[in-house]
């Protein structure tokens, strides 16, 4: 009988005031971002240091065009 209680959903006759509410889309949102930064952190970091990385060699290789002096 108490796991048929259970598993009828029943209305929690609940009320979430505004301040809670925007509370609670604020750090939904805040979430969504940070995560959406962390990620764009952990590419776009080593990308940008494998693109400086892959310049300077280019432009090592082209300093150095085959004259010896």
């Amino acid at each position: 009988m108490a796991l048929a209680a259970i598993a009828i959903p029943q209305s929690a006759l609940a009320y979430i005031g505004p301040g809670v509410g925007l509370g609670a889309i604020a750090v939904a949102l805040s979430l969504v971002v940070g995560f959406a930064l962390l990620i764009a952190g952990l590419v776009w970091f080593p990308l940008k240091r494998a693109l400086k990385r892959r310049r300077t060699t280019t432009a090592d290789v082209a300093g150095q065009d085959g004259r010896s002096e």
